[in-house]
């Protein structure tokens, strides 16, 4: 193969003519129906170094198709495995009815978790596994694309658990938080499921707006304070309705992995992945802006250590910030705040920015005072 970069075609409105050479050279094709294009078929292009992801080629055409190009043909899942662009909450809910909420059994997002869980999180089966991997390696290119729109200190995460109720104090604190940062030009992600993250993406979503008008959409929620409760995701979908918005952004990237925690449709882009270690490591890498750790269980310490870890040893290039968002349980329920202060002391890790505070206004300060 060529070392040649390549350009990828997702539509048809997009299709190449040939290079100076004759031949239509280092694209790659995803889900084109080419079948739709007589007349390009007709052209009689010939192929050198090309992929054909998915598409729908006619007998007419396989023959100017090069021993140089890769056709891969669908897999015939449940899901896309050459996706080209990241997924909605529309997508992902597609077939979901807010007002017949057992229609949430049937949604896209739903049929995928049930079709993973029946093949096993561990499978071995062939199509299914490859799909899965191709699947992932689509949304990484995706994020890829997406997050080329932004600086690089410009992404900030919010870490926690996904069982801060609605109604808690802290997951208020968290909206508010995720709303200043984002009206000062951030782009904030998370796990995209409940809890903290999805107090992230409400924070985002809301942001613009009055404090009365995020209370009144809390207000809306509290009918269903955990994404146990029945109304949690029509809640979501009827604060969404309330309070429109296409102007700020936030990215939620959750996993099928623990999939019984549904994804939260604030996020306006979602990566949502099948390998959530992969999912895990590109959550923590991309906050070049820092990260906010709010109260959590045993997957928001492995979260602290490894960004610690990737802190300490640069590996993005830069040490950002890590804010603990919550005195009493990060130096005393959970001591790990001192613990890294003493590790920090005895040259265990280094260059580690550390903050940990009680207030919304320290917490983002913390964050923009590392700028460009």
């Amino acid at each position: 193969m060529s070392s040649h970069s390549y350009r990828e075609v997702e539509n048809i409105s997009t299709l190449p003519g040939p290079d100076e050479s004759g031949f239509v050279s280092h694209y790659v094709f995803q889900y084109i129906d080419f079948n739709l294009v007589p007349q390009y078929v007709a052209a009689r292009h010939r192929f050198c170094d090309c992929f054909f992801f998915g598409c729908d080629i006619p007998a007419d055409m396989e023959g100017q198709i090069g021993c140089t190009c890769l056709v891969f043909p669908r897999l015939g899942l449940t899901y896309s495995t050459f996706r080209g662009k990241l997924y909605t909450s529309a997508e992902l809910y597609e077939g979901y009815d807010p007002e017949h909420e057992e229609s949430f059994a049937t949604c896209f997002d739903t049929r995928v978790y049930n079709d993973f869980i029946e093949k096993g999180k561990q499978c071995n089966e062939i199509r299914e596994t490859l799909g899965r991997t191709l699947h992932d390696r689509a949304i990484e290119d995706a994020m890829a694309d997406f997050l080329s729109r932004y600086g690089e200190r410009q992404v900030v995460a919010i870490m926690g658990g996904h069982a801060i109720k609605r109604t808690d104090a802290e997951y208020r604190k968290v909206v508010f938080i995720s709303k200043a940062l984002t009206e000062k030009g951030k782009l904030m992600a998370s796990g995209g499921g409940p809890g903290a993250m999805e107090a992230t993406h409400l924070g985002a979503w809301m942001a613009g707006r009055p404090s009365e008008e995020v209370d009144e959409a809390l207000s809306i929620m509290a009918e269903a304070p955990t994404f146990r409760d029945p109304g949690w995701l029509r809640t979501a979908f009827e604060v969404k309705s309330r309070f429109p918005q296409s102007r700020y952004r936030s990215l939620g990237i959750p996993t099928w992995f623990y999939g019984h925690e549904p994804a939260t449709p604030f996020a306006t882009d979602i990566a949502k992945y099948f390998q959530n270690s992969m999912r895990e490591d590109i959550l923590l890498t991309i906050a070049k802006g820092g990260i906010i750790y709010t109260p959590g269980s045993a997957g928001t310490l492995q979260e602290i250590f490894q960004d610690a870890a990737q802190n300490h040893y640069k590996t993005v290039g830069l040490s950002s910030p890590m804010v603990f968002l919550g005195k009493d349980f990060f130096s005393r329920e959970v001591p790990v705040y001192p613990l890294l202060e003493t590790l920090m002391a005895n040259g265990r890790y280094t260059d580690l920015l550390l903050t940990i505070t009680d207030s919304q206004d320290e917490a983002v300060e913390a964050i923009m005072s590392f700028s460009d």
